[in-house]
């Protein structure tokens, strides 16, 4: 279990509580060398903690209770780690962090519970490989029987500044996510381990339980004895980053072109800027896991819109603001040459705009306004919910005629979703307006991520109302906006779309989120995907939306048909892949006639895109073995002309349909055969004639994640 050569010096305040006995009897029944140490002697300095190539420290008391030991005895333990040792912490020990001077953010949840089944560690699957999860096939690992009483610290609405979350809790067979409790911090040549719950020593020796808990805490020792950095050395980092993605890269159903987080969860594109001749799309981003929560700021830049890199996390809580409990959404604005963010910041039961500066023109780094929130009390009416006393979030912000324009997303308590409007002469002093636009029973009841668009012709408004992308055509006004007609951006998907103006053309990303359940997206280790960047015009007062033409710069191999017929029937395609675009004209007189993507040569898993009749359907009853049932997608084909001009991108798990340059349907699906890459062109109860095929393989937008390249066996004619 333990290299015979590895010492392990166990740290204690005082006399050992039974907990703490029971754990170095364990020890000394377990490693070649333990000695006890007293936090007293390494104060005073007379204890030699160079001759341990790892120190732990369990406790199960409260830190507080300790009588200015820690206090004097932290420059030591600091200086032990960073000239290269390892040092563990467990149960109450992990607020110790902060005390010895390696993590600002305390744990925020600690005290003592009995448990009611088996509890232990839900570990990352980024981290698998590593050695101290080795002696575990699964990524749940049960440690603590039921019936057990066991203190505990963890991270469960704020996260460490400076450590990488390793594990979450799991209860039975129920997963916790937002539970963190196992934790790594690279700190000068060494490391440090925090575990903070599920760790009882004074139960049962033998089981399951008392097993998995011996192989754990044996693993954790010997891989901090032997210099093993268990996460990433900074995981806000570009290098953190880029070693996350890395990890991912050989997942299938993850997306190459799309953006995606380097690990853990993405939701929506937030303070999407050109500055200084580079694009920056910043997005929701919880750093401790593929689950929402404690939101911080990702980012992204693009050269040209279609291959990005990952950059350093811009905005992150801070434990004693109005952001505590996270930064979300908001967008940002360039003034007098230097970029500006606004967002939500929550913090308990309220949550108000915040504003961040940007330090350098690289956008890396943030100096949030110390009179934050920039608006301290939100309009009358306002509608609330059991998180939150107002629904207030979301921010819209440009220059026109003067001043600062500013739309906030809400909703008006027994009437229906809001947009207010603020105005500014200077980025900081607001006035309330009023209400720009109000819904109705029909439209929600809380509207959030609005956004306006001028379009030339007409004004386009849009708000997400937790189901759809709602958009309004019509006119603004001085302080109003008259809604002449509505509909769905996005008929699939699609949510919290935000949008880049610049070279004469407003382009869109929105967030694409996961429909696997919230245990396969730990499973994957990563959750969200924002869709591709789309052109939005009014053309003969109608929306149009399509793919930006940088996207072309993707394309590699290229397979073209012309006049391709089919008449009850399938016809497999001459292309497999995973990260496809199509670009086809369908004549279609059949009860359904398509296109097939992600099929499997027997054609178990397939996922039809159909022409019915007056509508698209996605149909995904088959798109995936792993699903019982999945909905479809329907997009209606009102007012669409024919035949019908279908651009088709299909990237992992992520498929993304345009008909005729007017609407889109954007959805998942997951199938689980690595053959599952087919294409093919079908009709049901008639014929169909594709009159122009065109098909490519895409390339990889992330440097050295590229998904490889099919080659087609021939261009048909």
């Amino acid at each position: 279990m333990f290299d015979p050569a590895v010492s392990v010096g166990v740290l204690h305040a005082g006399a050992l509580s039974g907990e703490q006995q029971a754990a170095v009897e364990w020890c000394e029944a377990v490693a070649p060398f333990v000695e006890r140490v007293a936090l007293s002697e390494v104060a005073a300095g007379t204890a030699d903690l160079d001759r341990y190539d790892v120190c732990w420290w369990h406790r199960d008391a409260p830190l507080d209770e300790i009588d200015g030991a820690l206090d004097e005895a932290a420059r030591a333990l600091r200086a032990y780690v960073e000239d290269g040792g390892g040092l563990l912490v467990s149960l109450r020990a992990l607020s110790a962090v902060v005390d010895i001077g390696i993590e600002p953010v305390a744990p925020d949840t600690t005290g003592r519970e009995e448990l009611s089944e088996p509890t232990g560690y839900l570990l990352k699957s980024i981290y698998a490989d590593k050695p101290a999860f080795a002696p575990f096939e699964a990524l749940r690992v049960h440690t603590c029987e039921p019936g057990t009483e066991v203190a505990y610290a963890r991270y469960e609405h704020v996260l460490p500044e400076r450590g990488e979350a390793l594990a979450a809790t799991v209860r039975g067979g129920m997963d916790h996510a937002h539970q963190l409790a196992l934790f790594s911090w690279a700190v000068g040549a060494g490391s440090v381990i925090g575990a903070g719950s599920a760790l009882s020593f004074s139960g049962p020796a033998d089981g399951d339980c008392a097993s998995n808990r011996s192989r754990l805490v044996a693993s954790l020792l010997s891989a901090l004895a032997d210099g093993d950095r268990f996460g990433v050395s900074d995981p806000r980092s570009v290098r953190g980053l880029t070693a996350m993605r890395d990890r991912l890269s050989e997942d299938p159903l993850r997306p190459q072109y799309h953006i995606t987080p380097p690990a853990n969860w993405l939701n929506d594109p937030n303070g999407i800027i050109e500055h200084d001749g580079r694009y920056h799309v910043f997005y929701q981003y919880n750093p401790g896991g593929s689950m929402h929560g404690t939101i911080h700021w990702g980012h992204a830049v693009s050269d040209d819109l279609v291959h990005w890199a990952d950059e350093p996390v811009a905005l992150t809580p801070s434990p004693d603001g109005p952001d505590r409990d996270g930064c979300w959404s908001g967008c940002a604005v360039e003034n007098d040459g230097r970029a500006t963010v606004f967002y939500t910041g929550g913090r308990g039961m309220q949550q108000l705009p915040c504003r961040a500066d940007a330090v350098d023109s690289d956008l890396r780094e943030w100096e949030k306004d110390p009179r934050n929130p920039v608006i301290e009390e939100v309009p009358e009416n306002v509608v609330g919910s059991e998180h939150w006393e107002a629904e207030f979030r979301d921010h819209c912000i440009w220059f026109a005629d003067g001043l600062w324009h500013h739309l906030i997303g809400s909703g008006l308590r027994d009437v229906g979703g809001a947009v207010f409007y603020y105005t500014s002469t200077d980025l900081r002093e607001w006035e309330y307006v009023g209400p720009l636009l109000v819904g109705d029973g029909e439209t929600g009841g809380m509207w959030e991520c609005p956004e306006l668009l001028e379009l030339g012709e007409r004004d386009l408004l849009h708000v997400s109302n937790y189901e759809d992308v709602l958009y309004f055509l019509g006119e603004f006004t001085e302080s109003e906006f008259r809604a002449e007609e509505r509909g769905l951006l996005d008929h699939g998907d699609l949510y919290a779309p935000q949008s880049l103006f610049g070279d004469d053309r407003y382009v869109l990303w929105g967030w694409i989120p996961e429909l696997r359940d919230e245990r396969a997206q730990w499973d994957a280790g990563w959750s969200g995907t924002l869709s591709l960047p789309r052109e939005l015009t009014v053309e003969n007062g109608r929306l149009h939306q399509r793919p930006a033409p940088e996207l072309e710069a993707l394309r590699r191999s290229h397979a073209r048909h012309i006049d391709l017929a089919v008449e009850n029937g399938s016809r497999t395609l001459d292309v497999r892949g995973r990260a496809i675009e199509i670009a086809a004209t369908v004549h279609a007189d059949a009860s359904e006639a398509g296109i097939g993507v992600f099929e499997s040569p027997d054609g178990v898993e397939r996922t039809r895109i159909g022409i019915e009749n007056d509508r698209v359907i996605v149909h995904r009853e088959s798109s995936s073995l792993a699903a019982d049932s999945v909905d479809h997608r329907e997009l209606p084909l009102t007012d669409i002309e024919r035949p019908l001009d279908l651009r088709v991108f299909l990237d992992g798990s992520v498929l993304e349909v345009f008909v005729n340059e007017r609407r889109c349907l954007s959805t998942r699906v997951y199938p689980t055969r690595p053959d599952s890459d087919g294409l093919s062109v079908y009709a049901h109860e008639g014929s169909a004639r594709v009159e122009e095929l065109d098909i490519w393989t895409l390339g990889s937008a992330w440097e050295g994640t590229n998904p490889g390249e099919s080659t087609p066996e021939h261009a048909g004619q």
